[in-house]
Formats: structure tokens, sequence, C-alpha cells
């Protein structure tokens, strides 16, 4: 079984740090139970058809290259490469412009503006609708917090997204619960952590000195997962959702990672069992 995990381009910055890291912790698991792991770069990958299955789990930095990325998916599915998630998924799901055709189709999302590009005069509409005048701004193209932007009346705005963007509520419950990821592999329920931002911050990234730890989901964080999936309406080897409580208390959804979440599969009960069993399956089926 030949099983190829995509990983960032060697030139881009993403290559740096904790990549190799993560990396092994997908990697090990599949080669004890008898695969041929390779990680060829997204941007140069060569033919992938030979594979048994594409994980394109680490391809960091895609958010930088939308047109390129956009065209190596395609390109991948013209070619019948066994690339999982699907090829249509790994598309939309690069925008988070999803998050309005998901809240169309039942799931909770917390109210957003979508804009072509970020100004104070847009700010103030989203503050006036939203009823408070703390907002976070977004691109609709990012990853690891890149150009997103915690903002209040009179605070400049340059650090913010360029171009197209969403404008959400700020919802301080991240600073006293984070964020609840909860993963799901061959749609079934697997693990969940909870990520804390480091004091005074809102990222909870480990990149920005983000705590994670292990967490049991409460009953409506649940349930509110699986409203989400349902309303991808597609099949999914894996599935990482984000959750924040709304400021009436509520599981919202932040991000339904599809393309390149960290599994933390070293905070699954199984140790990546389930994982494995997911990926071969799939191969297997391809």
């Amino acid at each position: 079984m030949r099983i190829a995990i995509l990983t960032p381009d060697p030139a881009d910055p993403a290559r740096q740090g904790r990549w190799d890291q993560v990396f092994a912790r997908m990697a090990e698991p599949l080669t004890a139970a008898g695969a041929q792991v390779a990680g060829p770069a997204w941007t140069d990958a060569g033919d992938l058809t030979g594979y048994d299955l594409v994980l394109p789990l680490m391809v960091w930095g895609y958010h930088r290259e939308g047109d390129r990325w956009a065209g190596q998916v395609s390109a991948w599915e013209a070619a019948g490469v066994r690339v999982q998630n699907p090829a249509s998924v790994l598309l939309w799901n690069a925008d988070k412009g999803y998050l309005g055709r998901l809240a169309e189709r039942g799931a909770p999302v917390p109210s957003t503006l979508y804009v072509d590009r970020v100004t104070p005069e847009l700010m103030a509409q989203a503050a006036a609708s939203f009823g408070t005048d703390r907002l976070v701004a977004k691109p609709r193209v990012s990853a690891i917090a890149y150009q997103t932007l915690r903002w209040s009346p009179g605070e400049p705005l340059d650090a913010g997204p360029e171009g197209p963007a969403l404008i959400q509520p700020y919802l301080p419950a991240i600073e006293q619960h984070g964020e609840l990821s909860m993963f799901f592999l061959g749609g079934a329920y697997s693990h969940a952590v909870r990520k804390v931002p480091r004091a005074g911050d809102f990222r909870v990234q480990p990149e920005y000195e983000g705590v994670t730890n292990a967490a049991d989901p409460s009953p409506d964080e649940q349930a509110a997962a699986e409203a989400i999936l349902a309303a991808v309406q597609e099949p999914l080897l894996y599935a990482r959702v984000d959750l924040v409580r709304g400021l009436d208390d509520r599981p919202v959804l932040m991000e339904l990672e599809l393309v390149e979440p960290d599994l933390f599969l070293g905070h699954a009960p199984d140790r990546g069992r389930r994982f494995v069993e997911v990926a071969l399956d799939r191969a297997r089926a391809a």
C-alpha cells in the first residue's frame, strides 16, 4: 500500500519549524501497519497516480498561493489521483466563504459579513449590525491566523486582511475556554482537543504559544459538530470541527478544516489507530 502525505514547498516559510514532527505523527502509525509512506511537496509532487491514497494533510502555505492550489487540485482530479478528502472539497474548503453556505443548511455559524476589502466604514457597519464593537476580521483564504485582526473602534486596520475577507463579532469566550477542535475520521467521532491562547491573546495556534490539551465535548458541542458535518453532504475521510462559545454561550463554528488540519493524533486515545484503519480502507476501496 503506497500512501503520499503532501508536504510544504521546501522554499516556503511553512517548511520551517515543526512540520517534520507533525508528518511523523501521521506517517509512523501508517508505516507500522505496513504502508509505504512518502512526503512529496504539494507544489511539485510529480505523478501521483501511482499512490493508492494521497492525503493533502500538510499542504501548509497553500493559502499564499490560491491559484496554484486550485490548479494543482484540478490537475489531480483530472488525472484520477486518489486524493482524499475529495478534490471538490479541497477546492471549496480553501475559501472561508463556505461558512455562509453551511449556515444556510442549518450549521451554527457566527454572524458574518463577507466583504471584498476591509474598511473602517464596513467595520462600523458590522459593529452596528452585530450589536458589538469588538470584531475580528480575517482573510477568506488563510491559515494559522494569517492577517487575522482583533479590532475595536479607533484602532488601525493595517495588520488585517488585504483582500477579500470576512468580519465577525469577537467571541471573548475564546480567552476563557479556548477553541474546541473535534476530529471525525471516516464520518465517526474520534477525539477532541481544547486549544487555549496565551494570556492577552486570542490566537490558539502553537505558533502563538497556544496550549493544547485533550478534551471531552459537551452534549451541545457534539450536537453542533454533527449539524455542521451533516451540512457538508459529501463523504469525508477526515474533518476537524473548530468550535467556540458564541455571545449567547452556544457553540458556533469558527472553521471546518477539511484540507490540512493537524489531527493531533498524539491526543487520540487510540494514538491514531482509527486514522490508520480509515486511511487503509479508503486506499483499498480506491
